[in-house]
């Protein structure tokens, strides 16, 4: 089993910042893509952002410039530091990774996700 667990959500005020961590722990043994989701109650599940392995990373238009996605290989762990916080950004938010786990002679790959942090911002 592999289980993802997100932390660091809270209350902000709108143009704060706000850093949120997320640590895959199980029988890993690669981890591929490490990505961030948010959600509303009354809104689908929005794409944030996502960071390879090696570094690279693609950013929702809509936090483009705002939000930094980076990664601790050797703590199998991803990093989403937010700035300049808007009360549309409030939800909460999910952190998901590709992991190919297991043993290595019997082994699987999946993407596996977290229960999420609140993140509320105020006006």
């Amino acid at each position: 089993q592999v289980q993802v667990a997100e932390s660091g959500g809270g209350p902000v005020q709108a143009g704060g910042s706000l850093g949120l961590s997320c640590v895959a722990s199980g029988r890993i043994l690669d981890i591929d893509i490490m990505g961030w989701y948010r959600q509303v109650p009354t809104k689908e599940r929005e794409y944030v952002g996502e960071i390879t392995k090696g570094g690279e990373t693609n950013y929702a238009e809509s936090v483009k410039g705002r939000f930094t996605i980076y990664r601790d290989n050797g703590k199998n762990t991803v990093y989403l530091q937010m700035n300049s916080l808007q009360p549309d950004d409030a939800g909460v938010y999910y952190c998901n990774a590709g992991v190919r786990y297991g043993n290595i002679d019997e082994y699987y790959r999946d993407v596996f996700w977290g229960q999420g942090t609140q993140v509320t911002v105020s006006s």
